[in-house]
């Protein structure tokens, strides 16, 4: 690749950021809330959240050093463990990810919906949402660096509306005087399930930065460009989720943030204490801008993974063909983004997709994370290089590893049904990997 097309370190950061501030942060603090038996455990949460986020971004920057290739995620799994993982799981994260670019520009659809046309059905909502992921298509044709700055613009905007939401606290006059909670009656055990249940919430909300590997050869000066763009993006994003929070604390009070009302969402609610009605219809309107940012972060990088499995042989190759100008995955791009619409049409199901998913992205970012003790062995001598390694190591990427393999039981114990599912689909693509490489050997011979 050019070097003229490469990502330098401010581009690579906020993709980094935009991949992991979707449309969690104006939804989640009530689900966590929800949880939380008081507002103690429910920062305490975010901030564990984050520091898990942070060890695994300084895991997972050693990673994108030692392997700085287009499509990194699936380059791991291949190469520290084997190809039929690496396809099993992926393909399972392809699909869970345009399902999620889906259901993140419904949701953006609903809000400028409901800013512009609130008596309109649902197809003009799915409508609106396809419409912004064409929009985003074409501009990812263009090619890596207008989608980069693009990406950019959009990314200093979302910030720009969270720090609306932070301005807030220093808005006493709409700050709620919530009465102190006191834990009585609460077991140790209480207080721990409490917490680890207000945790799932952060850990997904938290959570995309690891698909910043699929970009490692597109990025200038990877060996230093990838780790400080990973841990720079965590840091402004756990800054920004403990000052949200604790905005929507003072002005929305616990009490309302742990009751979760369900015909409200938090951010409008914050925009109508802060400016009003008209203010609240502005600003359901400007979240959907918010959301484009998401939906271009995921079309800049699933297309990458497929082209990574193309080049090992395990999907066609016309997944690897880049444009001779652009150099864009046409057909992968093609092809991600014709999912992510197809998975509109069929919405209702959605939800019920991604349950299943949710126990397999745990199993996925454990054994990525993982990797790192294979890639060490395996690129030994790269140490000798100026490539940046965690420290202190082994300490943070297992700190990860537990933390996530804590979720991936949790899950288990509570969705059973759907976590065995989703270990039968994961056994599934295993099998359909081994029957196309035999169909593959014969056809060759």
């Amino acid at each position: 690749m050019a070097a003229n097309t490469k990502l330098s370190l401010f581009p690579f950061t906020m993709i980094v950021v935009s991949l992991v501030i979707g449309m969690g942060i104006f939804r989640t603090a009530t689900d966590s809330a929800a949880y939380a038996l008081t507002p103690t455990i429910f920062f305490a949460a975010w901030i564990a959240g984050g520091i898990i986020a942070l060890c695994g971004a300084l895991t997972y920057a050693e990673i994108g050093s030692r392997l700085p290739v287009t499509g990194g995620y699936y380059k791991v799994f291949a190469y520290a463990y084997h190809p039929s993982i690496a396809f099993a799981i992926n393909c399972i994260i392809l699909i869970s990810n345009a399902a999620s670019l889906a259901i993140v520009a419904i949701i953006g659809a609903s809000y400028l919906q409901a800013g512009l046309l609130p008596t309109s059905g649902e197809a003009v909502k799915n409508g609106i949402a396809i419409v912004a992921i064409l929009i985003f298509y074409g501009v990812n044709l263009l090619g890596l660096q207008l989608s980069a700055r693009m990406q950019t613009v959009l990314m200093v905007f979302k910030i720009g509306m969270i720090l609306l939401m932070i301005g807030a606290l220093f808005m006493p006059s709409i700050h709620t005087i919530s009465p102190p909670v006191i834990l009585t009656g609460s077991t140790f055990s209480d207080v721990l399930l409490s917490f680890g249940a207000a945790m799932v919430a952060e850990s997904f909300t938290y959570g995309g930065y690891q698909q910043t590997i699929n970009f490692g050869n597109d990025v200038a000066n990877p060996q230093r460009n990838v780790p400080r763009g990973i841990v720079i993006g965590i840091i402004l994003i756990i800054v920004l989720y403990l000052l949200v929070n604790l905005s929507y604390y003072k002005v929305m009070g616990f009490g309302w943030l742990h009751n979760r009302p369900e015909a409200k969402q938090i951010g409008t609610e914050m925009a109508r204490k802060m400016m009003g009605d008209t203010g609240a219809q502005v600003f359901s309107c400007l979240l959907f801008v918010c959301v484009l940012a998401y939906v271009n972060a995921l079309l800049l990088s699933n297309p990458r993974v497929m082209s990574a499995m193309s080049t090992d042989g395990v999907l066609p190759k016309i997944f690897a063909r880049q444009t001779p100008k652009t150099k864009v995955l046409f057909s992968a791009l093609t092809a991600f983004t014709a999912v992510c619409i197809l998975v509109i049409f069929f919405s209702s199901t959605v939800d019920r997709l991604l349950s299943f998913t949710i126990f397999l992205d745990c199993m996925g970012m454990v054994t990525s994370a993982g990797a790192i003790f294979v890639l060490r062995k395996k690129t030994k001598h790269l140490d000798a290089t100026n490539i940046y390694k965690v420290k202190p190591y082994p300490l943070i990427p297992i700190l990860f590893i537990v933390a996530y393999t804590l979720v991936a039981v949790s899950i288990f114990i509570t969705k059973t049904k759907l976590s065995l599912i989703a270990i039968a689909v994961l056994v599934a693509f295993v099998g359909i990997y081994y029957i196309s490489q035999f169909f593959s050997k014969r056809v060759a011979s």
